[in-house]
Protein backbone atom coordinates (compact mmCIF):
# COMPACT_ATOMS: atom_id res chain seq x y z
CA UNK A 1 0.00 0.00 0.00
CA UNK A 2 1.03 3.49 -1.07
CA UNK A 3 2.23 6.53 1.37
CA UNK A 4 -0.92 8.68 1.53
CA UNK A 5 -1.04 11.76 -0.22
CA UNK A 6 -0.65 15.90 1.30
CA UNK A 7 -4.43 15.95 1.98
CA UNK A 8 -4.60 19.84 0.32
CA UNK A 9 -4.04 17.76 -3.39
CA UNK A 10 -6.23 15.64 -3.50
CA UNK A 11 -8.81 17.63 -4.49
CA UNK A 12 -9.29 18.37 -8.03
CA UNK A 13 -7.25 22.17 -8.80
CA UNK A 14 -9.16 23.91 -11.47
CA UNK A 15 -7.79 26.27 -12.95
CA UNK A 16 -9.39 29.06 -15.83
CA UNK A 17 -7.27 30.53 -18.80
CA UNK A 18 -8.92 33.48 -20.56
CA UNK A 19 -7.27 34.17 -23.93
CA UNK A 20 -7.38 37.56 -26.17
CA UNK A 21 -10.03 38.37 -28.67
CA UNK A 22 -9.17 36.70 -31.72
CA UNK A 23 -9.58 38.36 -35.32
CA UNK A 24 -13.07 37.31 -36.14
CA UNK A 25 -14.61 38.21 -32.02
CA UNK A 26 -12.74 41.37 -32.75
CA UNK A 27 -13.82 41.83 -36.55
CA UNK A 28 -17.38 42.01 -35.11
CA UNK A 29 -16.63 44.11 -32.45
CA UNK A 30 -17.65 42.02 -29.47
CA UNK A 31 -17.59 43.25 -26.20
CA UNK A 32 -14.62 41.68 -23.50
CA UNK A 33 -17.10 40.65 -20.73
CA UNK A 34 -14.63 38.98 -18.71
CA UNK A 35 -12.51 40.28 -15.89
CA UNK A 36 -9.83 38.10 -14.55
CA UNK A 37 -8.54 38.99 -11.45
CA UNK A 38 -5.02 36.95 -10.69
CA UNK A 39 -4.73 37.99 -7.35
CA UNK A 40 -7.93 37.24 -6.22
CA UNK A 41 -7.98 34.20 -8.14
CA UNK A 42 -11.59 35.44 -9.35
CA UNK A 43 -13.35 35.29 -12.68
CA UNK A 44 -15.97 37.73 -13.30
CA UNK A 45 -18.87 37.52 -16.03
CA UNK A 46 -20.94 40.43 -16.93
CA UNK A 47 -24.27 39.78 -17.67
CA UNK A 48 -25.62 40.31 -21.74
CA UNK A 49 -28.07 42.23 -20.38
CA UNK A 50 -28.47 45.11 -18.85
CA UNK A 51 -29.66 45.31 -15.24
CA UNK A 52 -28.91 41.66 -14.55
CA UNK A 53 -26.29 40.44 -11.71
CA UNK A 54 -22.50 39.81 -12.60
CA UNK A 55 -21.48 36.11 -12.35
CA UNK A 56 -18.62 36.00 -10.01
CA UNK A 57 -16.06 32.22 -9.63
CA UNK A 58 -13.32 31.63 -7.96
CA UNK A 59 -10.53 29.15 -8.82
CA UNK A 60 -7.27 28.01 -7.62
CA UNK A 61 -5.79 29.74 -10.30
CA UNK A 62 -7.02 32.22 -13.06
CA UNK A 63 -4.58 33.45 -15.72
CA UNK A 64 -5.56 36.37 -18.44
CA UNK A 65 -4.71 37.21 -21.68
CA UNK A 66 -1.33 38.07 -21.21
CA UNK A 67 -0.32 35.08 -19.46
CA UNK A 68 2.45 33.48 -20.19
CA UNK A 69 3.32 29.64 -20.67
CA UNK A 70 5.70 28.96 -18.45
CA UNK A 71 3.72 30.33 -16.19
CA UNK A 72 1.02 28.32 -16.47
CA UNK A 73 3.30 25.36 -16.57
CA UNK A 74 5.30 26.25 -13.14
CA UNK A 75 2.00 27.12 -11.79
CA UNK A 76 -0.52 24.24 -12.66
CA UNK A 77 1.73 21.53 -13.59
CA UNK A 78 5.02 21.25 -12.27
CA UNK A 79 3.83 20.05 -8.86
CA UNK A 80 2.12 16.97 -10.75
CA UNK A 81 4.81 16.23 -12.49
CA UNK A 82 7.21 16.11 -9.54
CA UNK A 83 4.51 13.80 -7.44
CA UNK A 84 4.47 11.34 -10.76
CA UNK A 85 8.57 11.11 -10.32
CA UNK A 86 7.62 10.48 -6.61
CA UNK A 87 4.97 7.74 -8.19
CA UNK A 88 1.70 9.32 -8.09
CA UNK A 89 -0.63 9.54 -10.92
CA UNK A 90 -1.29 12.65 -12.25
CA UNK A 91 -3.26 14.26 -14.77
CA UNK A 92 -3.26 17.39 -16.47
CA UNK A 93 -6.51 18.17 -18.76
CA UNK A 94 -7.30 21.33 -20.65
CA UNK A 95 -11.30 21.74 -21.76
CA UNK A 96 -13.56 24.42 -22.82
CA UNK A 97 -15.07 25.68 -26.04
CA UNK A 98 -13.80 25.07 -29.33
CA UNK A 99 -11.13 27.70 -30.34
CA UNK A 100 -10.52 29.01 -26.72
CA UNK A 101 -6.89 27.49 -26.97
CA UNK A 102 -6.93 24.37 -25.25
CA UNK A 103 -4.54 22.84 -27.71
CA UNK A 104 -2.33 26.15 -27.61
CA UNK A 105 -2.00 25.87 -23.75
CA UNK A 106 -1.07 21.74 -23.88
CA UNK A 107 1.37 21.79 -27.11
CA UNK A 108 2.26 25.66 -27.63
CA UNK A 109 4.63 26.47 -30.14
CA UNK A 110 7.14 23.56 -30.49
CA UNK A 111 9.63 25.25 -32.31
CA UNK A 112 9.84 28.50 -29.68
CA UNK A 113 11.08 27.79 -26.31
CA UNK A 114 8.61 30.48 -24.53
CA UNK A 115 5.54 29.48 -26.12
CA UNK A 116 6.01 25.52 -25.44
CA UNK A 117 2.99 24.43 -23.42
CA UNK A 118 2.87 22.03 -20.60
CA UNK A 119 3.20 18.71 -22.89
CA UNK A 120 6.43 19.71 -24.14
CA UNK A 121 7.90 21.83 -21.30
CA UNK A 122 6.68 18.60 -19.13
CA UNK A 123 9.27 16.12 -21.12
CA UNK A 124 12.72 18.97 -20.21
CA UNK A 125 11.04 18.74 -16.54
CA UNK A 126 11.18 15.09 -16.29
CA UNK A 127 15.02 14.56 -17.57
CA UNK A 128 15.98 17.35 -15.76
CA UNK A 129 14.69 16.13 -12.60
CA UNK A 130 16.06 12.76 -13.78
CA UNK A 131 19.43 14.34 -14.15
CA UNK A 132 19.68 15.81 -10.40
CA UNK A 133 19.06 12.02 -8.99
CA UNK A 134 20.85 9.73 -7.39
CA UNK A 135 23.26 7.27 -9.35
CA UNK A 136 21.88 4.66 -7.15
CA UNK A 137 18.51 5.28 -8.64
CA UNK A 138 17.47 3.69 -11.93
CA UNK A 139 14.87 4.80 -13.97
CA UNK A 140 12.31 3.77 -17.19
CA UNK A 141 10.52 6.06 -19.00
CA UNK A 142 7.54 5.11 -21.43
CA UNK A 143 5.29 6.53 -23.63
CA UNK A 144 1.79 6.10 -25.14
CA UNK A 145 -0.38 8.67 -27.46
CA UNK A 146 -4.19 7.86 -28.24
CA UNK A 147 -7.31 9.77 -29.46
CA UNK A 148 -10.99 8.33 -28.97
CA UNK A 149 -12.18 9.81 -32.28
CA UNK A 150 -15.90 9.18 -32.80
CA UNK A 151 -16.60 7.02 -29.42
CA UNK A 152 -13.18 4.69 -31.14
CA UNK A 153 -10.22 4.69 -30.03
CA UNK A 154 -7.29 4.50 -31.97
CA UNK A 155 -3.14 3.86 -31.41
CA UNK A 156 -1.36 7.19 -32.81
CA UNK A 157 1.45 5.57 -32.79
CA UNK A 158 0.49 2.48 -34.61
CA UNK A 159 1.15 1.78 -38.26
CA UNK A 160 -2.30 0.54 -38.51
CA UNK A 161 -4.62 3.46 -37.84
CA UNK A 162 -7.62 1.79 -39.01
CA UNK A 163 -7.46 -0.95 -36.12
CA UNK A 164 -9.76 -0.24 -32.87
CA UNK A 165 -8.42 -0.68 -29.49
CA UNK A 166 -10.43 -1.70 -26.63
CA UNK A 167 -11.37 -0.93 -22.84
CA UNK A 168 -9.93 -3.43 -20.26
CA UNK A 169 -9.77 -3.51 -16.71
CA UNK A 170 -7.84 -6.49 -14.56
CA UNK A 171 -8.16 -6.07 -10.80
CA UNK A 172 -4.18 -5.67 -10.39
CA UNK A 173 -3.54 -2.43 -12.59
CA UNK A 174 -7.17 -1.21 -13.26
CA UNK A 175 -8.26 0.37 -16.56
CA UNK A 176 -6.08 -0.02 -19.66
CA UNK A 177 -6.17 -0.20 -23.25
CA UNK A 178 -5.29 -3.57 -24.91
CA UNK A 179 -2.51 -3.61 -27.52
CA UNK A 180 -2.11 -0.16 -27.33
CA UNK A 181 1.65 0.58 -28.27
CA UNK A 182 4.57 2.17 -25.51
CA UNK A 183 7.60 3.16 -26.33
CA UNK A 184 11.03 3.88 -23.95
CA UNK A 185 12.08 6.88 -24.25
CA UNK A 186 16.37 7.78 -23.10
CA UNK A 187 15.77 11.87 -23.62
CA UNK A 188 13.47 14.81 -23.94
CA UNK A 189 14.06 14.67 -27.83
CA UNK A 190 12.92 11.21 -28.43
CA UNK A 191 9.26 12.13 -26.52
CA UNK A 192 9.14 15.16 -29.05
CA UNK A 193 9.71 12.99 -31.91
CA UNK A 194 7.12 10.16 -30.75
CA UNK A 195 4.94 13.24 -30.43
CA UNK A 196 5.52 14.61 -33.96
CA UNK A 197 4.90 11.13 -35.45
CA UNK A 198 1.32 10.84 -33.51
CA UNK A 199 0.24 14.75 -33.92
CA UNK A 200 0.52 13.70 -37.70
CA UNK A 201 -2.19 10.66 -37.25
CA UNK A 202 -4.63 12.97 -34.98
CA UNK A 203 -7.80 13.49 -36.35
CA UNK A 204 -8.31 17.68 -37.29
CA UNK A 205 -10.60 19.53 -39.15
CA UNK A 206 -12.00 22.90 -40.30
CA UNK A 207 -14.99 24.84 -39.14
CA UNK A 208 -16.50 28.43 -38.40
CA UNK A 209 -15.23 28.40 -35.04
CA UNK A 210 -11.85 26.98 -35.62
CA UNK A 211 -9.48 26.45 -39.17
CA UNK A 212 -7.45 24.08 -37.01
CA UNK A 213 -10.48 22.32 -34.93
CA UNK A 214 -9.16 19.23 -32.73
CA UNK A 215 -11.88 16.62 -34.14
CA UNK A 216 -10.73 13.77 -30.85
CA UNK A 217 -9.96 14.18 -27.66
CA UNK A 218 -6.20 12.79 -27.90
CA UNK A 219 -4.22 11.35 -24.33
CA UNK A 220 -0.52 11.14 -24.02
CA UNK A 221 0.78 8.66 -21.51
CA UNK A 222 3.89 8.83 -19.53
CA UNK A 223 4.76 6.06 -17.29
CA UNK A 224 7.67 6.88 -15.48
CA UNK A 225 9.37 3.93 -13.34
CA UNK A 226 12.42 4.36 -10.81
CA UNK A 227 14.21 1.80 -8.27
CA UNK A 228 15.29 3.61 -5.16
CA UNK A 229 18.50 1.38 -3.13
CA UNK A 230 16.90 1.13 0.39
CA UNK A 231 18.93 0.99 3.44
CA UNK A 232 18.48 -2.58 3.53
CA UNK A 233 20.34 -3.01 0.10
CA UNK A 234 17.16 -3.98 -1.94
CA UNK A 235 15.67 -2.25 -4.53
CA UNK A 236 12.27 -0.66 -3.97
CA UNK A 237 10.20 0.31 -7.28
CA UNK A 238 7.66 2.96 -7.50
CA UNK A 239 5.37 3.83 -10.33
CA UNK A 240 3.40 7.22 -11.18
CA UNK A 241 2.23 7.44 -14.65
CA UNK A 242 1.08 11.02 -16.41
CA UNK A 243 -2.07 11.41 -18.29
CA UNK A 244 -1.94 14.58 -20.33
CA UNK A 245 -5.13 15.37 -22.00
CA UNK A 246 -6.06 17.43 -25.20
CA UNK A 247 -9.81 16.97 -25.10
CA UNK A 248 -12.14 18.11 -28.38
CA UNK A 249 -14.11 21.57 -27.46
CA UNK A 250 -17.49 21.67 -26.93
CA UNK A 251 -19.51 23.08 -30.40
CA UNK A 252 -23.06 24.45 -31.33
CA UNK A 253 -24.09 23.67 -34.41
CA UNK A 254 -25.49 27.09 -35.25
CA UNK A 255 -21.98 28.53 -34.86
CA UNK A 256 -19.83 26.28 -35.87
CA UNK A 257 -21.87 25.41 -39.59
CA UNK A 258 -20.74 21.48 -39.10
CA UNK A 259 -22.86 19.45 -41.45
CA UNK A 260 -21.98 15.81 -42.67
CA UNK A 261 -18.77 14.19 -41.27
CA UNK A 262 -17.95 16.95 -39.28
CA UNK A 263 -21.68 17.47 -37.48
CA UNK A 264 -21.13 13.26 -37.14
CA UNK A 265 -17.68 14.33 -34.88
CA UNK A 266 -19.20 17.21 -33.37
CA UNK A 267 -22.21 15.55 -32.01
CA UNK A 268 -19.68 12.52 -30.79
CA UNK A 269 -17.90 15.27 -28.87
CA UNK A 270 -20.75 16.65 -26.96
CA UNK A 271 -21.73 13.51 -26.19
CA UNK A 272 -18.64 12.56 -24.57
CA UNK A 273 -18.26 16.08 -22.95
CA UNK A 274 -22.10 15.55 -21.73
CA UNK A 275 -20.84 12.46 -19.90
CA UNK A 276 -18.38 13.67 -18.34
CA UNK A 277 -20.37 16.48 -16.78
CA UNK A 278 -22.44 13.70 -15.37
CA UNK A 279 -19.42 12.31 -13.67
CA UNK A 280 -18.17 15.29 -12.46
CA UNK A 281 -21.45 16.22 -10.86
CA UNK A 282 -21.94 12.72 -9.44
CA UNK A 283 -19.09 13.03 -7.96
CA UNK A 284 -19.40 16.44 -6.68
CA UNK A 285 -23.26 15.43 -5.71
CA UNK A 286 -22.35 13.20 -2.82
CA UNK A 287 -25.83 11.15 -2.96
CA UNK A 288 -25.25 9.13 -6.51
CA UNK A 289 -24.68 5.94 -5.80
CA UNK A 290 -23.69 5.52 -9.29
CA UNK A 291 -21.04 7.08 -11.25
CA UNK A 292 -21.53 6.82 -14.90
CA UNK A 293 -17.94 6.03 -15.78
CA UNK A 294 -18.93 3.30 -18.52
CA UNK A 295 -21.29 5.70 -20.65
CA UNK A 296 -18.37 6.78 -22.70
CA UNK A 297 -14.45 5.47 -23.70
CA UNK A 298 -13.25 9.55 -22.37
CA UNK A 299 -14.71 9.20 -18.88
CA UNK A 300 -13.93 5.31 -18.86
CA UNK A 301 -10.65 5.96 -19.09
CA UNK A 302 -10.09 8.95 -16.66
CA UNK A 303 -11.64 7.18 -13.99
CA UNK A 304 -8.39 7.18 -11.91
CA UNK A 305 -8.26 10.90 -12.99
CA UNK A 306 -11.88 11.75 -11.45
CA UNK A 307 -12.15 10.61 -8.07
CA UNK A 308 -9.81 8.04 -8.00
CA UNK A 309 -6.24 7.26 -7.59
CA UNK A 310 -4.87 10.25 -9.57
CA UNK A 311 -3.51 13.51 -8.61
CA UNK A 312 -5.43 15.95 -11.10
CA UNK A 313 -5.43 19.75 -12.62
CA UNK A 314 -8.45 21.04 -14.99
CA UNK A 315 -7.37 23.83 -17.06
CA UNK A 316 -10.89 25.57 -18.33
CA UNK A 317 -10.46 27.30 -21.40
CA UNK A 318 -12.73 30.54 -21.86
CA UNK A 319 -13.17 33.62 -24.57
CA UNK A 320 -13.46 36.80 -23.16
CA UNK A 321 -16.19 37.77 -26.57
CA UNK A 322 -19.79 38.55 -25.46
CA UNK A 323 -20.46 36.62 -28.48
CA UNK A 324 -19.46 33.32 -26.48
CA UNK A 325 -20.98 34.60 -23.05
CA UNK A 326 -23.30 31.23 -22.50
CA UNK A 327 -20.56 29.13 -23.92
CA UNK A 328 -18.11 30.73 -21.18
CA UNK A 329 -20.81 30.64 -18.85
CA UNK A 330 -21.30 27.12 -19.24
CA UNK A 331 -17.47 26.43 -19.16
CA UNK A 332 -17.20 28.10 -15.99
CA UNK A 333 -20.10 26.23 -14.28
CA UNK A 334 -18.45 22.78 -15.66
CA UNK A 335 -15.24 24.29 -14.03
CA UNK A 336 -16.64 25.47 -10.75
CA UNK A 337 -18.20 22.01 -9.90
CA UNK A 338 -15.01 20.05 -11.13
CA UNK A 339 -12.87 21.87 -8.34
CA UNK A 340 -15.35 19.65 -5.69
CA UNK A 341 -14.04 16.16 -6.75
CA UNK A 342 -12.16 14.61 -4.01
CA UNK A 343 -9.14 11.90 -5.11
CA UNK A 344 -7.73 9.24 -3.20
CA UNK A 345 -4.09 9.15 -4.19
CA UNK A 346 -1.03 7.64 -3.14
CA UNK A 347 2.29 6.33 -4.07
CA UNK A 348 2.17 3.54 -6.21
CA UNK A 349 4.53 1.13 -4.76
CA UNK A 350 5.41 -2.30 -6.35
CA UNK A 351 3.08 -1.95 -8.89
CA UNK A 352 1.87 -5.39 -10.74
CA UNK A 353 2.39 -4.02 -13.95
CA UNK A 354 6.01 -2.62 -13.87
CA UNK A 355 8.89 -3.66 -16.34
CA UNK A 356 11.27 -2.21 -14.85
CA UNK A 357 11.89 -4.99 -12.25
CA UNK A 358 11.33 -7.79 -15.07
CA UNK A 359 13.83 -5.85 -17.26
CA UNK A 360 16.49 -5.62 -14.46
CA UNK A 361 15.55 -9.61 -13.74
CA UNK A 362 15.93 -10.36 -17.60
CA UNK A 363 19.84 -8.35 -17.49
CA UNK A 364 20.54 -10.46 -14.72
CA UNK A 365 20.00 -13.52 -16.35
CA UNK A 366 21.32 -12.36 -19.69
CA UNK A 367 24.64 -11.36 -17.79
CA UNK A 368 24.66 -15.14 -16.61
CA UNK A 369 24.13 -16.74 -19.87
CA UNK A 370 27.23 -14.67 -21.10
CA UNK A 371 29.65 -15.75 -17.76
CA UNK A 372 28.21 -19.10 -18.82
CA UNK A 373 28.91 -19.37 -22.67
CA UNK A 374 31.87 -22.02 -23.07
CA UNK A 375 34.22 -22.65 -26.08
CA UNK A 376 36.29 -24.62 -27.89
CA UNK A 377 39.02 -24.48 -25.20
CA UNK A 378 42.41 -24.01 -26.06
CA UNK A 379 45.06 -26.83 -26.11
CA UNK A 380 47.43 -25.40 -23.53
CA UNK A 381 46.72 -28.09 -20.83
CA UNK A 382 48.78 -31.19 -20.04
CA UNK A 383 49.80 -33.78 -22.56
CA UNK A 384 48.43 -36.85 -23.21
CA UNK A 385 49.43 -39.90 -24.92
CA UNK A 386 47.29 -42.45 -27.24
CA UNK A 387 48.13 -45.21 -29.12
CA UNK A 388 46.35 -44.25 -32.90
CA UNK A 389 44.85 -47.07 -35.32
CA UNK A 390 48.49 -48.01 -37.09
CA UNK A 391 49.51 -49.01 -33.48
CA UNK A 392 52.29 -45.72 -32.95
CA UNK A 393 51.90 -43.92 -30.16
CA UNK A 394 51.22 -39.93 -30.33
CA UNK A 395 51.10 -37.20 -27.71
CA UNK A 396 48.36 -34.84 -27.99
CA UNK A 397 47.29 -31.48 -25.58
CA UNK A 398 44.28 -32.31 -23.61
CA UNK A 399 42.08 -29.39 -24.18
CA UNK A 400 40.93 -26.73 -21.22
CA UNK A 401 37.04 -26.04 -21.68
CA UNK A 402 36.54 -22.70 -20.26
CA UNK A 403 33.43 -21.42 -18.60
CA UNK A 404 33.33 -18.13 -19.99
CA UNK A 405 35.37 -16.57 -22.55
CA UNK A 406 36.18 -13.16 -23.10
CA UNK A 407 37.05 -11.34 -26.55
CA UNK A 408 40.49 -11.86 -25.95
CA UNK A 409 40.33 -15.23 -25.04
CA UNK A 410 38.28 -15.92 -28.30
CA UNK A 411 41.23 -14.08 -30.37
CA UNK A 412 43.59 -15.98 -29.03
CA UNK A 413 41.99 -19.34 -29.86
CA UNK A 414 40.91 -18.48 -33.08
CA UNK A 415 44.98 -17.70 -34.06
CA UNK A 416 45.98 -20.79 -32.49
CA UNK A 417 43.81 -22.65 -34.28
CA UNK A 418 44.86 -20.33 -37.59
CA UNK A 419 48.28 -21.51 -36.34
CA UNK A 420 47.76 -25.05 -36.00
CA UNK A 421 45.65 -24.77 -39.46
CA UNK A 422 48.77 -24.00 -41.26
CA UNK A 423 51.23 -26.36 -39.32
CA UNK A 424 48.86 -29.55 -40.64
CA UNK A 425 49.27 -28.11 -43.88
CA UNK A 426 53.21 -27.76 -43.67
CA UNK A 427 53.57 -31.30 -42.53
CA UNK A 428 54.74 -33.60 -44.67
CA UNK A 429 55.32 -36.72 -42.19
CA UNK A 430 51.89 -37.88 -41.46
CA UNK A 431 49.84 -40.22 -42.90
CA UNK A 432 46.93 -39.02 -44.78
CA UNK A 433 43.65 -39.99 -42.48
CA UNK A 434 45.69 -39.18 -39.90
CA UNK A 435 46.00 -35.90 -41.43
CA UNK A 436 42.41 -35.92 -42.18
CA UNK A 437 41.18 -36.54 -38.57
CA UNK A 438 43.38 -33.91 -37.19
CA UNK A 439 42.01 -31.17 -40.24
CA UNK A 440 38.18 -32.67 -39.24
CA UNK A 441 39.08 -31.91 -35.43
CA UNK A 442 40.46 -28.18 -36.29
CA UNK A 443 36.90 -27.50 -38.28
CA UNK A 444 34.86 -28.87 -35.62
CA UNK A 445 36.69 -26.59 -32.76
CA UNK A 446 36.82 -23.94 -35.51
CA UNK A 447 32.93 -24.27 -36.17
CA UNK A 448 32.25 -24.27 -32.44
CA UNK A 449 34.06 -21.31 -31.73
CA UNK A 450 32.09 -18.89 -34.62
CA UNK A 451 28.97 -20.33 -32.82
CA UNK A 452 30.59 -19.35 -29.42
CA UNK A 453 30.99 -16.02 -31.39
CA UNK A 454 27.21 -15.46 -32.57
CA UNK A 455 25.53 -16.72 -29.71
CA UNK A 456 28.05 -14.10 -27.21
CA UNK A 457 27.21 -11.54 -29.58
CA UNK A 458 23.32 -12.06 -29.95
CA UNK A 459 23.67 -12.36 -26.39
CA UNK A 460 25.52 -8.51 -25.69
CA UNK A 461 23.17 -6.92 -28.16
CA UNK A 462 20.10 -8.19 -26.30
CA UNK A 463 21.85 -7.11 -23.45
CA UNK A 464 22.79 -3.81 -24.47
CA UNK A 465 19.54 -3.19 -25.98
CA UNK A 466 17.73 -3.44 -21.98
CA UNK A 467 20.36 -1.62 -20.51
CA UNK A 468 19.79 0.85 -22.85
CA UNK A 469 16.54 1.48 -22.12
CA UNK A 470 17.40 1.83 -18.44
CA UNK A 471 18.38 5.29 -17.44
CA UNK A 472 20.25 5.60 -14.49
CA UNK A 473 19.54 9.32 -12.41
CA UNK A 474 22.76 12.20 -12.21
CA UNK A 475 23.10 11.28 -16.14
CA UNK A 476 22.38 14.15 -18.05
CA UNK A 477 20.24 13.02 -20.80
CA UNK A 478 18.44 16.44 -21.77
CA UNK A 479 21.02 17.59 -24.51
CA UNK A 480 19.03 19.77 -26.64
CA UNK A 481 16.33 19.81 -24.26
CA UNK A 482 18.80 21.92 -21.90
CA UNK A 483 17.97 25.36 -22.92
CA UNK A 484 14.00 24.79 -22.15
CA UNK A 485 15.14 23.03 -18.72
CA UNK A 486 17.26 26.03 -17.60
CA UNK A 487 14.16 28.49 -18.84
CA UNK A 488 11.57 26.52 -17.05
CA UNK A 489 13.73 26.89 -13.44
CA UNK A 490 14.56 30.56 -13.98
CA UNK A 491 10.55 31.24 -14.41
CA UNK A 492 10.03 28.93 -11.35
CA UNK A 493 12.22 31.59 -9.24
CA UNK A 494 11.03 34.45 -10.64
CA UNK A 495 7.30 33.42 -10.38
CA UNK A 496 8.03 31.79 -6.15
CA UNK A 497 9.55 35.50 -5.52
CA UNK A 498 6.59 37.71 -7.18
CA UNK A 499 4.23 35.60 -5.82
CA UNK A 500 5.60 35.79 -2.13
CA UNK A 501 5.19 39.91 -3.03
CA UNK A 502 1.61 39.49 -4.04
CA UNK A 503 0.58 37.41 -1.28
CA UNK A 504 1.94 39.97 0.99
CA UNK A 505 0.21 43.04 -0.97
CA UNK A 506 -2.90 40.80 -0.88
CA UNK A 507 -2.80 40.31 3.24
CA UNK A 508 -2.32 43.55 3.60
CA UNK A 509 -5.25 44.93 1.56
CA UNK A 510 -7.72 42.35 2.83
CA UNK A 511 -6.79 43.34 6.52
CA UNK A 512 -7.67 47.00 5.06
CA UNK A 513 -10.89 45.80 3.89
CA UNK A 514 -11.41 44.39 7.28
CA UNK A 515 -10.82 47.68 8.95
CA UNK A 516 -13.03 49.54 6.94
CA UNK A 517 -15.45 47.21 6.82
CA UNK A 518 -15.68 47.32 10.97
CA UNK A 519 -15.46 51.09 11.24
CA UNK A 520 -18.39 52.78 11.33
CA UNK A 521 -18.91 55.86 9.72
CA UNK A 522 -20.37 59.33 11.23
CA UNK A 523 -23.17 61.28 9.51
CA UNK A 524 -24.35 64.57 10.32
CA UNK A 525 -27.62 63.69 10.37
CA UNK A 526 -30.42 60.59 9.92
CA UNK A 527 -30.84 61.55 6.34
CA UNK A 528 -27.20 61.08 5.21
CA UNK A 529 -27.30 57.99 7.66
CA UNK A 530 -30.09 56.51 5.83
CA UNK A 531 -28.69 57.35 2.23
CA UNK A 532 -24.81 56.12 2.94
CA UNK A 533 -26.37 52.69 4.41
CA UNK A 534 -28.93 52.62 1.53
CA UNK A 535 -25.55 52.86 -0.66
CA UNK A 536 -24.18 50.04 0.91
CA UNK A 537 -27.05 47.44 1.14
CA UNK A 538 -27.05 48.15 -2.89
CA UNK A 539 -24.08 46.96 -3.35
CA UNK A 540 -24.17 43.98 -1.51
CA UNK A 541 -27.52 43.43 -2.69
CA UNK A 542 -26.27 42.92 -5.56
CA UNK A 543 -23.14 41.07 -4.76
CA UNK A 544 -26.30 38.52 -3.22
CA UNK A 545 -28.06 38.59 -6.55
CA UNK A 546 -25.13 37.27 -8.32
CA UNK A 547 -24.46 34.97 -5.41
CA UNK A 548 -28.00 33.33 -5.92
CA UNK A 549 -27.77 32.53 -9.26
CA UNK A 550 -25.45 29.93 -8.42
CA UNK A 551 -27.34 28.67 -4.78
CA UNK A 552 -28.62 24.91 -6.16
CA UNK A 553 -25.67 23.71 -4.65
CA UNK A 554 -25.56 25.77 -1.42
CA UNK A 555 -29.14 25.73 0.02
CA UNK A 556 -27.62 25.83 3.81
CA UNK A 557 -26.21 29.28 2.94
CA UNK A 558 -29.15 30.02 0.62
CA UNK A 559 -31.87 30.18 3.31
CA UNK A 560 -29.75 31.73 5.87
CA UNK A 561 -28.92 34.33 3.45
CA UNK A 562 -32.71 34.56 3.08
CA UNK A 563 -33.36 34.73 6.58
CA UNK A 564 -30.91 37.55 7.54
CA UNK A 565 -32.46 39.53 5.00
CA UNK A 566 -36.02 38.82 5.66
CA UNK A 567 -35.75 39.58 9.63
CA UNK A 568 -32.72 42.34 9.66
CA UNK A 569 -32.31 45.47 10.01
CA UNK A 570 -29.84 47.99 7.71
CA UNK A 571 -27.21 47.57 10.66
CA UNK A 572 -26.98 43.79 10.25
CA UNK A 573 -25.56 44.05 6.72
CA UNK A 574 -22.26 42.69 8.05
CA UNK A 575 -23.26 39.44 8.65
CA UNK A 576 -25.08 39.56 5.19
CA UNK A 577 -21.67 40.27 3.77
CA UNK A 578 -20.56 37.65 5.19
CA UNK A 579 -22.18 35.07 4.16
CA UNK A 580 -22.06 36.54 0.35
CA UNK A 581 -18.60 36.09 0.66
CA UNK A 582 -18.32 32.68 2.19
CA UNK A 583 -20.87 31.36 -0.53
CA UNK A 584 -19.01 33.13 -3.46
CA UNK A 585 -15.77 31.38 -2.34
CA UNK A 586 -17.24 28.31 -2.74
CA UNK A 587 -19.23 28.85 -6.17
Amino acid sequence: MGAAADPDDQHVKVAVRCRPLNEEEAAMNAAEIVTVSPDQGTIVLKSKKRGDPEKRFTFDNVFGPDSKQLDIYNICARKIVDSVLEGYNGTIFAYGQTGTGKTFTMEGVRSIPEKKGIIPNSFAHIFGEISKAGGDVKFLVRVSYLEIYNEDICDLLSKDMKKKLEVKERPDVGVYVKDLHQFSVKSAEDMDKIMTVGNKNRSVGSTKMNSHSSRSHAIFTITIERCDQGLDGKGHLRMGKLHLVDLAGSERQAKTGATGKRLKEATKINLSLSTLGNVISALVDGKSSHVPYRDSKLTRLLQDSLGGNSRTVMLANISPASYNADETHATLRYANRAKNIKNKAHINEDPKDAMLREFQKEIEALKAQLDSVGGPGDMSGSEEEYIDENGKPVKVKKRNKKKSLDDAEIAAIKEQLDKEKKELLETTNMEAAEKDKISKELAAREKELQKTQQEKKKLAEKLSMLEGKLIVGGVDLLEKAKEQQLLLDQSFKELEATTKKQEKIREEIEEKEQEKLMVEEKYGNLQEEAAGKTKKLQKINQMYKSAKAEVFQFPYIVTKIQSISRTSSMIRYREIYQLILLFTDHI
